[in-house]
């Protein structure tokens, strides 16, 4: 596998994984340590030492609701030589420039602060015939700070007796978007607004706790019953072809279903504005207006698709696609805003749910190809299928 992007595979206790991710990430989270400190002192004055007392708050319920997660995190700072709360900060950031916190007073967020808290992606789900290879799909394109590029890593978590999972991350992270082995994706997007709302768990934590279920109920049943603290998008997708779309605030949650199987959902509400918004409701990013209708009209192509390859094809140039340029669905640095302000698509992810090979590119998918991973989706305890075997060019 050509690609720079690193990958590492973990297994063991919480603590045991949590340790070797931290040795084989150890320069990568130095990295976004020092991206995060200098981002936060340029845009709101906050010192690394307050973004950690802020990163504090949120350990006690972490630990309440996922305590194993907290123990690989715990073992993520052992292994990279890192304080505890360094590593909170990094699962938390979103949060904390949500929140705008000084001395526990919140205050208003301006339209570019609002964004810098959510990632800023375009998800997709090709289930049920929307593919004319017959499989089913699921991605996204991940849109977020592009000085945070360099700190990208993909997971291999094995944790016997849960789910398998390949996630892609930040380095330090614990939880962001990716795929487990009994077939249930998880892609994720920011929707902003500002809900006044007690302390919520962190969406790193809640998207982990969401990829170790095994049964699909389960996945859905912790995305609508954990109090989070923003809203975000989560687009579930399930091997056997079923998918939905939740939009979930602190306040509610509200849902989307696939049309003929196509479902693709970007930074504004789509089902329903949330009604602490309306009236004075703008989307966190104006540009997701124009990209979900664009990348529904090119993923509609798959639906002529003979074969995988087609069908990669047909998803790589919908999720290329240029309008609105630099801030369409293929993102890339406005040079117009300040460098930590400058987003792009560091990645783009495309798993097949019927075979669970993972493909992703390094950076843009306009100029960087598909590469598969280099692990199968589907190995591993929770497995609740059997992974075709496909001809050796369906795996190019």
């Amino acid at each position: 596998m050509s690609t720079t992007i690193r990958t590492i595979e973990v297994s063991g206790s919480p603590f045991e994984r949590g340790t070797q991710y931290g040795e084989a990430a150890e320069d990568l989270i130095a990295s976004a340590i020092d991206y995060y400190a200098d981002a936060f002192g340029q845009q709101s004055g906050l010192t690394w030492a307050a973004v950690r007392t802020q990163a504090a708050s949120w350990l006690p319920a972490c630990r309440d609701a996922a305590p194993d997660v907290v123990s690989e995190l715990e073992g993520v700072a052992a292994g990279s030589g890192r304080d505890l709360l360094d590593l909170m900060a990094l699962n938390v950031r979103g949060e904390i420039i949500y929140d705008q916190r000084s001395a526990g007073v919140r205050s208003p967020l301006s339209a570019d602060e609002e964004r810098d808290s959510s990632d800023g992606c375009t998800s997709f789900s090709l289930a049920d015939g929307a593919s004319g290879d017959g499989h089913t799909y699921a991605g996204q394109n991940w849109d977020w700070r592009a000085g945070t590029q360099h700190t990208v890593v993909i997971v291999r978590v094995v944790q016997d007796p849960l789910p398998t999972l390949i996630m892609q991350l930040e380095a330090g992270q614990i939880g962001r978007h990716g795929v487990n082995s009994a077939g249930i994706a998880l892609n994720a997007n920011g929707l902003g607004g500002r809900f006044d709302s007690a302390v919520g768990l962190p969406q790193t934590f809640i998207r982990r706790m969401t990829l170790n279920q095994s049964e699909l109920p389960d996945a859905i049943n912790t995305l609508v019953r954990t109090d989070a603290h923003i809203a975000s998008n989560a687009l579930l997708t399930d091997r056997s072809g079923f998918s939905i779309d939740l939009e979930i605030t602190p306040t509610g949650i509200d849902w989307v279903y696939p049309d003929r199987g196509l479902l693709v959902h970007g930074n504004h509400y789509q089902a329903s504005v949330p009604p602490q918004l309306a009236g004075r409701y703008r989307p966190v990013s104006a540009d997701s207006l124009f990209r979900v209708p664009r990348a529904r009209t090119g993923l509609e192509r798959v639906r002529a698709a003979a074969d995988r390859d087609a069908a990669l094809r047909y998803i790589r140039t919908a999720m290329s696609d240029h309008l609105g340029y630099p801030e369409s669905v293929c993102t890339h640095p406005d040079e117009r805003r300040p460098a930590v302000r400058q987003w792009s698509t560091l990645l783009s992810s495309c798993v097949d749910l019927t075979t669970g090979d993972y493909f992703v590119t390094n950076g843009t998918p306009c100029d960087h190809p598909y590469e598969i991973l280099p692990w199968n989706a589907f190995d591993g305890p929770g497995s609740r299928y059997t992974t075709p075997t496909l001809p050796m060019e369906a795996h190019r």
